[in-house]
């Protein structure tokens, strides 16, 4: 396949970025490229096909081609306000999922998604768990209208999404606070030389960096978590590489207990949790 040539030094899965775009093209998985492959494209479907094919060599993330990514078997649509979902992020929802694992079918709870961006982990949560109420925010305005709109086309009535910058709009209501915390929030270094390759060059640099090494906010939500969770409540973070330990210390300096770090699907560390039972959570008002 010639242009997979093409984008070897661009991507590191080359073929399957020219069957995505295929796939697209002809409007059907790709299961049908390897059942029907003399199918030959119309003169309208190559010229489609050689301008996605034509973006993609300029760097522009598949994703963003296609207008949608698959996160947790959810079609996940996706635009240029916000990350696109990725793989290692199905860690969050994994854990998430175990720590409640022995729930009954019907155990109501509530979570929190921080900085939700798509709401991936939020609209993923939700499709697990009818009985949760997922509330998700951030503090970008087209996010938050993004995430509604993938919640409507996934019929997930459970999950709905606020405008917050991190806590800020976020009021503990007559039901209590939060059982679990979750996010995925900055975690790069601005000096990070990552930054200028790849797809995060088409991404929106207030959802990549955060400064103190990376590290700024999700020291924030660490320190105001406590407000906001049940006693025996969970805080899940993923963050970079390399910041695992630096991680469990701020979770611990602020009270956490039985903290741990999960590894990706590459064996790097990926998400730190932690369970809040120093006390009871400050109580901030309604919804």
């Amino acid at each position: 396949m010639r242009q997979a040539v093409q984008l070897q030094a661009l991507s590191d899965s080359p073929r399957l970025d020219v069957e995505l775009l295929l796939a697209w093209v002809l409007q059907k998985n790709r299961t049908f490229l390897f059942t029907w492959p003399e199918t030959q494209l119309t003169d309208a479907q190559q010229l489609q096909f050689n301008d996605a094919f034509n973006r993609r060599l300029q760097g522009e993330p598949i994703a963003h081609i296609l207008g949608e990514r698959e996160f947790w078997s959810l079609p996940i649509s996706v635009n240029a306000t916000t990350l696109i979902p990725r793989p290692d992020t199905e860690l969050l929802v994994a854990t998430a999922l175990e720590i409640f694992a022995d729930d009954a079918k019907n155990q109501q709870r509530k979570l929190l998604d921080l900085g939700t961006g798509t709401g991936a982990i939020a609209l993923a949560l939700a499709s697990e768990k009818p009985a949760w109420q997922c509330i998700g925010v951030d503090r970008v305005t087209d996010a938050v209208v993004l995430a509604e709109f993938n919640r409507d086309k996934l019929s997930l009535p459970n999950a709905r999404f606020l405008q917050s910058n991190w806590f800020d709009a976020v009021h503990i209501d007559n039901g209590g606070a939060f059982d679990i915390i979750v996010s995925n929030p900055p975690y790069i270094d601005p000096q990070d030389p990552h930054l200028q390759q790849g797809d995060v060059r088409f991404e929106p640099l207030s959802a990549l960096v955060a400064e103190q090494q990376g590290l700024a906010d999700i020291r924030f939500i660490v320190e105001q978590a406590p407000a906001f969770l049940q006693p025996g409540g969970w805080l899940l973070i993923e963050h970079g590489y390399d910041q695992g330990e630096a991680v469990q210390a701020l979770f611990a300096a602020c009270g956490f207990q039985h903290c741990v770090t999960r590894k990706d699907y590459g064996d790097n560390d990926r998400v730190t949790l932690g369970q809040w039972v120093a006390g009871e959570p400050v109580n901030t008002g309604g919804v």
